[in-house]
């Protein structure tokens, strides 16, 4: 398997061969990078750094030969230790520290591990910033300091909870009616950090009714860790066997979020998003952002709210720069992230259940009537698998020439909007594919229009 790197980290599995995996090497070699680059731009002497992980059984050793790295080029470690995403992004410009790692591969399986890095505001890492990194890691070049100048570590492990106090203090998190509603709430935590996060975040919140699902933080996936429909049997059915009002799951660094719904179907990974943003802006007026490759029920909610929806380029840091160009309220991807610059600008599932919870006790109904009162749409993700050297950017090219007269979308692949439909292709930068992204208003016609442009990709290469 390869090593993927790029501006915002590493990704790989563990073991194999150096800079083909996620080896001991690599781990250090990169973390090495990212200190000597902070170093160099830091007007501290010993600059800080907040490092984090998931429950990956890899976590502890890949924690350790990041912290010891940071130390060698005298980098001060705050450890939040077994923690989130988010959590390590709040934490990073409460600590005033001048950056993060977080250790995980999201929701990849239980082999892979990965460095994802942050800048002073908890941010991820921009395209220059990313590409120093990446440089530097290439070029061996590193700022090891002597034996009196190493870097201290500092262990704070209170950074959930402080998460959670922040998170209920934010507008529209409404505590009282979220205990008066008397939820019954099933939890899948896939074995990692989330469940820890998500049932104190529960608690604080009033919900005392609630069946644990796989929370214990071993790094034992009891199924693909991706939040997905096929991989949430157990989680379904013991919403319908308890009687529960809904389920969460959270992947295992807990910045995607999606419910089941009271009947154990799925709300729709899309519509997480949908709906705690129509929420929020039903008390803060303002604009949104999602994705390219996210549902157009986005745009819909918030339209009909007064505001103005944006479509950034696919990725997190996309997202979240189109969100400060436009001034956006609230926003996040179709994968069941949310991001509301009151707390900070990154993907919180946290975030996202305090909110939806607020918003489905003040509806007063089922999640299933919830779901009912949103515009209806579909979605079909395909792939397009392709004979290596071909010319991929090609392809897109010709495809935006073929129907340029629908005034496709170039920022990201091509994406070509139709009255009731949309169809996205852009390639992978790792592999030999173009991904395939379809939505209309029946998962027959999503899978069709799929379907359609698959083939005329392919036709293309014959």
């Amino acid at each position: 398997m390869s090593l993927i790197k790029s501006i915002s980290g590493i990704r790989g599995t563990i073991g194999g061969q150096v800079g083909e995996n996620l080896t001991p090497l690599d781990a250090v070699k990169f973390a090495s990078a990212y200190a000597t680059r902070l170093k160099r731009h830091s007007d501290r002497k010993r600059p800080i750094v907040v490092v984090g992980r998931d429950g990956r059984i890899s976590g502890p050793l890949v924690q350790s030969l990041v912290v010891s790295s940071l130390q060698s080029v005298g980098i001060d470690v705050i450890d939040v230790g077994l923690s989130t995403t988010p959590t390590v992004e709040v934490a990073v410009p409460l600590e005033g520290a001048d950056g993060g790692i977080i250790l995980t591969a999201s929701h990849n399986p239980i082999e892979w591990n990965a460095l994802k890095l942050l800048n002073e505001a908890g941010e991820f890492l921009d395209a220059q910033a990313g590409a120093e990194v990446l440089a530097l890691a290439e070029a061996e070049d590193f700022d090891f300091v002597p034996v009196l100048e190493l870097g201290t570590i500092t262990i704070k492990d209170e950074y959930i909870d402080r998460h959670i106090e922040r998170v209920l203090k934010l507008e529209g998190v409404d505590v009282e009616a979220i205990r008066k509603a008397n939820f019954s709430v099933a939890i899948d935590g896939v074995n990692s950090s989330g469940g820890i996060a998500i049932p104190r975040l529960l608690d604080a919140l009033g919900v005392e009714r609630i069946t644990a699902l796989f929370c214990e933080p071993t790094g034992h996936f009891p199924h693909n860790p991706e939040p997905l429909a096929e991989h949430l049997t157990d989680l379904s059915a013991a919403v319908v066997e308890e009687g529960c009002d809904l389920g969460i799951v959270v992947d295992p660094d807990v910045d995607r979020l999606a419910f089941v719904s009271e009947d154990g179907s799925m709300f729709g990974e899309e519509y997480t998003l949908v709906a705690v943003a129509d929420y929020f802006l039903s008390f803060r007026n303002g604009n949104t952002v999602s994705n390219m490759s996210s549902s157009r029920a986005l745009r819909d909610v918030t339209e009909r709210r007064g505001g103005s929806y944006v479509a950034s380029a696919v990725g997190e840091v996309n997202v979240v720069k189109a969100m400060k160009d436009t001034k956006a309220v609230i926003g996040g991807e179709g994968n069941g992230g949310i991001i509301l610059p009151d707390l900070h600008y990154g993907r919180d599932a946290l975030v996202g259940v305090a909110l939806f919870l607020s918003h489905l006790a003040k509806f007063g109904g089922k999640m299933t009537e919830l779901k009912a009162t949103y515009p209806s749409y579909y979605m079909s993700k395909q792939k397009i698998q392709l004979t290596p050297g071909l010319d991929v950017d090609g392809l897109l090219e010709q495809m935006t020439v073929n129907y340029q007269d629908e005034n496709p979308t170039t920022i990201d692949g091509v994406k070509i909007d139709f009255d009731q439909e949309w169809v996205h292709l852009r390639k992978s930068n790792t592999e030999p594919i173009i991904r395939v992204y379809s939505e209309s208003t029946t998962q027959e016609k999503a899978d069709q229009l799929a379907d359609r442009f698959r083939d005329e990709v392919l036709s293309l290469t014959k």
